[in-house]
């Protein structure tokens, strides 16, 4: 119904916008020894064959069908109105990641500066930028370390809550729970559950309508994914007016999640953060700290009841590290680097369903790109299934086989779920840990089995199961 509903408004916005064709046109004749391909309709271009290949579960065809008809390495299409050329295979990936801030910088479609508005004077770019400078410190695995501890409490808290004594589950949602519960834990503080969900429930409107065609018409993703980020960011307000009063109060540590350092950390110019300017990042950081992760948990779970052996190798390990525990001790460092095999098998997940289907770019000069000629101001587009997917990089690529990443894994700039480059995703490590986290707790209590053997994925934005991968539980009997 959603999908027939945006294309009848995706038809009228085209019939009303017929008078820009020539100009679009126009503009499309760039000169040069453009890369091939096709535009599509004026103003609308291929975007819903992109959004819609996605819709109905497989994404990778809108890219393959044009590296067959066009090009292997790059071709020219209409995106999100916006002239775009998408760079295929890990030469395309190497090239960009590469070049990052000298040929190419990162962009966003403009429903992103509209979901995200309260930055007046600099745009998501420049705001993103100062947040990669920010979260080393809290992100990287040394300072990570203190954090699993942490994650592994929240884990036993969820399951205990959400899992045990239950026979039947619908994992999606779960998971979405899981790392919502961690992201707000350790980026503000936010514990008990009801807060939690009255922050979460909104997340998801948000994120299924972050990259959407931006109509702001009522009943829109679009339309819904601005109603709830002015929501959430209320939300925030108020927990960061609250830490101030904490912070002065001496009740609050400066140290104690991202919040409080937002507070007390100054620019180079000696300028604090307004507190809409960190409920914005926050709230950016929470998107990124929980949604992706919670696709990968998802996949695992499905993986894990498709493929007995798989899950047997993973149960074998996790089990080890449980059975060397203490009663009561949490899961540290050590615990997590044991875990080669399941992070092994989570990469094979990411590479299947990767969260990050790609991502944009946008041409800051005139470039030329084998032997084709790529406008300043053209957007660009890398796709993690054009290599993921692809035969050349991965023999068998539909095959699940998680021996993959043993020894150095696969070629350079093959394997992306995270991007590359200057701008790897800051969130890898933490990623990691969350997911692990989550298979150590999982597969240490149950076996399952799927209640939809068939259950259609559909991707919006990310990889989800239709019906959220409703499974079937089996405790193990206690030894």
């Amino acid at each position: 119904m959603e999908f027939f509903y945006v294309s009848l408004l995706s038809l009228f916005i085209l019939l009303v916008s017929l008078s820009l064709h020539f100009l679009f046109y126009k503009n499309n004749k760039s000169g040069g020894n453009l890369p091939p391909g096709k535009t599509g309709w004026p103003v609308i271009g291929e975007s819903l064959e992109f959004l819609s290949t996605g819709w109905k579960g497989y994404p990778e065809k809108f890219i393959f069908d044009r590296m067959a008809k066009y090009s292997s390495t790059v071709f020219k299409t209409s995106l999100l109105g916006e002239q775009a050329a998408v760079f295929c295979g890990s030469g395309g990936n190497k090239f960009l990641f590469s070049n990052e801030n000298k040929l190419v910088q990162a962009w966003w479609p403009n429903s992103v500066n509209k979901v995200f508005p309260s930055s007046q004077q600099t745009s998501s770019k420049e705001e993103a930028i100062k947040m990669r400078k920010m979260l080393p410190n809290f992100l990287k695995p040394e300072a990570l370390q203190r954090y699993i501890g942490i994650m592994d409490h929240i884990a036993q808290r969820h399951f205990v809550s959400a899992w045990e004594n239950k026979d039947e589950v619908v994992v999606f949602p779960l998971a979405k729970n899981y790392t919502f519960w961690l992201a707000a834990r350790l980026f503000v503080s936010v514990e008990d559950p009801i807060h939690v969900a009255k922050l979460g429930d909104p997340f998801a409107v948000l994120a299924s309508g972050l990259i959407s065609i931006p109509i702001d018409l009522p009943g829109t993703p679009f339309n819904r994914a601005i109603k709830a980020s002015n929501f959430i960011r209320k939300e925030l307000v108020s927990i960061i007016k609250q830490r101030k009063i904490d912070l002065a109060e001496g009740k609050a540590s400066p140290t104690q999640d991202i919040m409080s350092h937002m507070l007390l950390t100054s620019d180079e110019n000696g300028k604090f953060m307004t507190e809409l300017d960190i409920a914005d990042k926050i709230l950016g950081l929470l998107i990124g700290g929980h949604d992706t992760a919670s696709s990968a948990c998802t996949f695992v779970v499905k993986f894990l009841a498709e493929l007995p052996e798989v899950y047997e190798g993973v149960y074998k390990e996790q089990i080890e590290i449980a059975n060397s525990k203490a009663p009561g001790e949490l899961l540290n460092w050590d615990d997590i680097q044991k875990m080669r095999y399941s992070w092994n098998v989570a990469c094979e997940v990411l590479r299947l369903a990767p969260p990050l289907q790609g991502a944009f770019r946008e041409a800051l000069v005139d470039f030329m790109y084998n032997g084709f000629s790529i406008p300043k101001g053209w957007k660009i587009y890398w796709s993690a299934n054009s290599t993921h997917r692809n035969p050349e990089n991965f023999p068998e690529p539909l095959k699940f086989d998680p021996s993959r990443f043993d020894g150095n894994g696969p070629a350079p700039y093959t394997f992306v779920p995270f991007g590359g480059g200057p701008r790897m995703c800051p969130g890898k490590e933490y990623a990691r840990l969350e997911i692990l986290v989550f298979m150590h707790h999982i597969v240490k209590r149950f076996k399952w089995e799927k209640v939809i053997p068939d259950e259609k994925i559909v991707v919006d934005p990310m990889p989800i199961p239709a019906k959220g991968l409703p499974v079937r539980l089996y405790p193990h009997k206690a030894a």
